[in-house]
């Protein structure tokens, strides 16, 4: 006999509250139950302290006698001080599939070859042009200016 401690829904319609009951585990959500072990009301606001009323002694009790919390009455437990909430790993089915970890892939080996190739030009010794030559390319880069300057006047002109 499976043991389960969980919500069962009370209630008019639009308007819950939940019993923390112990109950078998195939029973059904709103069925038979063997303890009633507190009350827990949404509609009520956070800070309030009759938004989640726990039996902590006996809640105690079914838990050494093998009973399961279910995840929402486990994380409204850890609210209240009397255990910790499970931590919850990450299916495989949240997994990029196949395309998308290959794109990834490729992202980082272009990201990692950049920085090879930064520092490899970090790391080479910069070889600096005779002064003459940089005077020489500035006149060259000024002449072909002065052409397109003057192109561009007759174009406007015509």
């Amino acid at each position: 006999m499976a043991l389960k401690i969980r919500l069962t829904r009370q209630g008019a319609k639009k308007r819950p509250f939940y019993r923390v009951v112990v109950a078998e585990a195939s029973s059904p959500r709103d069925g038979r139950y063997l303890e009633r072990l507190g009350i827990y009301n949404p509609m009520l606001p956070k800070d309030n302290d009759q938004r989640v009323t726990l039996n902590a002694e006996r809640i105690q009790y079914w838990i050494g006698h093998g009973a399961q919390a279910t995840d929402r009455v486990a994380s409204l437990m850890a609210a209240a001080g009397l255990g910790e909430k499970p931590a919850r790993h990450n299916p495989e089915k949240a997994k990029p599939k196949a395309k998308a970890q290959e794109r990834l892939r490729e992202q980082a080996e272009a990201k990692q070859a950049a920085e090879d190739a930064a520092a490899e030009a970090a790391a080479a010794p910069v070889e600096e042009a005779p002064v003459e030559e940089v005077v020489a390319e500035e006149a060259v880069t000024e002449e072909v200016v002065a052409e397109e300057a003057v192109e561009v006047e007759e174009k406007a002109e015509g």
